[in-house]
């Protein structure tokens, strides 16, 4: 659904995107094309800077934008089960081990992305919810092992339930070929930054 501004803006530059040579529209677009916010951003952007090429602004403003409405309905699915979107995270992980659903904290730190302070924040909050719980390494005295509990996986289980109808709900307009060659056409750009 478009906003006040975006429909304000298509009013302005209806008729300047058309003509402008810094507008191009994406391939296969046609006048029937439905229009989202980002055409309308990229039509200000050729109006008012007609010397910049905005075309990367086509996918990386909608992959942007598709990032934030994707985060507020995961919050929603993870919220139906008590659960932020960190602690998903950090539940998922140590479900997707196997049994005995258990992983150190560096693998945790290492898997997440996040600071050493961050996870051993989130480890506490995660085991006083009684969702982890902490024990000795078997391997090494020094080191402890980050385990699920039982309601831990039953809470992470039914979270991915949540989270998939959300995802194929978000994805429905797209027939399942158009999702494979989407997969195959982000995959790249993610390995340029976790390679």
């Amino acid at each position: 659904m478009l906003s006040i501004t975006a429909v304000s803006l298509d009013l302005k530059y209806l008729g300047h995107m058309a003509t402008s040579p810094a507008y191009h529209a994406p391939s296969g677009a046609t006048s029937s094309t439905p229009r989202d916010e980002v055409d309308a951003i990229l039509a200000a952007w050729a109006l008012e800077r007609p010397d910049v090429d905005t075309t990367p602004m086509q996918v990386l403003s909608r992959v942007s934008r598709l990032s934030r409405h994707l985060d507020l309905e995961r919050r929603k699915a993870f919220a139906a089960h008590n659960l932020e979107t960190w602690e998903f995270d950090v539940l998922s992980s140590l479900r997707r081990e196997g049994e005995p659903y258990a992983l150190t904290p560096g693998a945790l730190m290492t898997e997440l992305l996040v600071s050493s302070g961050t996870m051993t924040n989130r480890i506490d909050r995660l085991e006083s919810a009684g969702l982890v719980t902490r024990t000795p390494s078997p391997n090494d005295r020094r080191a402890v092992v980050v385990s699920l509990t039982d309601e831990g996986k039953r809470r992470v289980d039914a979270a991915l339930i949540s989270l998939l109808e959300c995802e194929r709900a978000i994805l429905a307009p797209l027939k399942n070929p158009e999702k494979e060659q989407l997969a195959t056409l982000l995959r790249p750009l993610l390995l340029a930054f976790e390679q």
